[in-house]
């Protein structure tokens, strides 16, 4: 899903071999970035409870107390997200390459890969590419996207918990996770993943850099009134998050550092993707972008989808009459995390 491709290379925090500055470090870069918390919206953006400046609830075995994974959480968004979802950054996958070094023989497993956005954006890269994500809808949407793509001899779609890993997959000279770890049981998923790296191998977190503010100055149409959207959402399913059959009061944890470095891993070398492009959206785009995210996804309205998408629509009209609104894509932050070459 990156339809608006460039080449670039990695812009990259100052200080010693690409880390965070000392200045930096002192404020605990390494966690996830500040997220705006979940009481200030849904649409808006996953709050990451955990991040600095937001409320957290508490953290057991890497998840949240009281909330448990289910077979519904993203169950039929995997249609709307090639058209929903703003694109990762363009460049990234150069700059994952300028890093990593891969020799185009190696392999890749993508950790809740989801319809294999990250994995398809790097089947160049190596010899075998393997995604694993636990919903069915998501699979098979990513070996559709990998036929049309000519690349699904160099692929494979496993459907499994990242919990069940390592699933007899075997060894890995890269490890990636697109902003899919927050829904796991993190301490166990980074271990037995450590464990499935060949030594020196490497672990990528890609994220969409949240602390930057892409303004629309000189773009033709009006932002998309997320608020307004926000506000629909919880008119239909309450103002508590969803997820799956369970519910998510102060959004999912942050804290991924910690959780990496309990694992074993070192590092961070943190890179920071420039995005900033213009984007056009329509009204479509941004009904299957809502209808892409967990807390929106169709099921949860059960009878009253049609009731919603038609509210939605008569929303958007109302803040763009031209049918269109304008975005700028978001910025890719990773953080590359090292097995000892030792093995250990």
């Amino acid at each position: 899903m990156l339809p608006f491709r460039r080449s670039g290379v990695p812009r990259v925090t100052p200080g010693t071999d690409n880390r965070p500055s000392a200045a930096a470090r002192s404020a605990d870069p390494r966690s996830s970035p500040p997220g705006r918390p979940y009481g200030g919206g849904i649409i808006g953006g996953i709050a990451r409870p955990g991040d600095r400046g937001s409320l957290c609830g508490e953290v057991v075995g890497g998840v949240v107390a009281g909330w448990e994974w289910d077979g519904t959480l993203f169950s039929g968004t995997a249609a709307y997200y090639e058209r929903g979802r703003l694109p990762y950054a363009p460049g990234l996958a150069d700059a994952l390459a300028e890093v990593l070094r891969p020799d185009g023989k190696g392999r890749l497993i993508d950790v809740g890969c989801g319809p294999g956005t990250i994995a398809l954006s790097l089947t160049h890269l190596f010899g075998e590419v393997v995604g694993v994500d636990p919903d069915r809808g998501m699979i098979a949407e990513a070996g559709r996207r990998a036929a049309d793509r000519g690349v699904g001899e160099r692929t494979r779609w496993v459907r499994a918990r990242a919990e069940d890993l390592p699933a007899g997959l075997g060894t890995f000279a890269v490890a990636s996770f697109g902003q899919s770890f927050h829904w796991m049981d993190r301490d166990l998923v980074a271990a037995t993943v450590r464990d499935m790296l060949q030594p020196g191998g490497a672990l990528v977190h890609i994220s969409d850099l949240k602390t930057e503010d892409r303004t629309l100055g000189g773009l033709p149409y009006p932002a998309v009134p997320r608020e307004a959207v926000d506000d629909l959402v919880k008119r239909y399913l309450g103002p508590v998050r969803r997820a799956g059959r369970g519910v998510l009061p102060q959004g999912t944890p942050g804290g991924e550092a910690e959780v990496f470095a309990r694992a074993g891993f070192s590092g961070p070398r943190r890179l920071v993707v420039p995005g900033g492009q213009a984007l056009e959206r329509t009204f479509d785009d941004v009904v299957a972008w809502v209808f892409s995210m967990s807390f929106s996804a169709p099921h949860l309205f059960d009878g009253r989808r049609d009731d919603f998408e038609g509210d939605l629509r008569r929303l958007l009209r109302e803040a763009s009459p031209a049918g269109r609104f304008s975005e700028r894509g978001p910025s890719t932050e990773v953080f590359v995390w090292r097995k000892d070459p030792s093995g250990h």
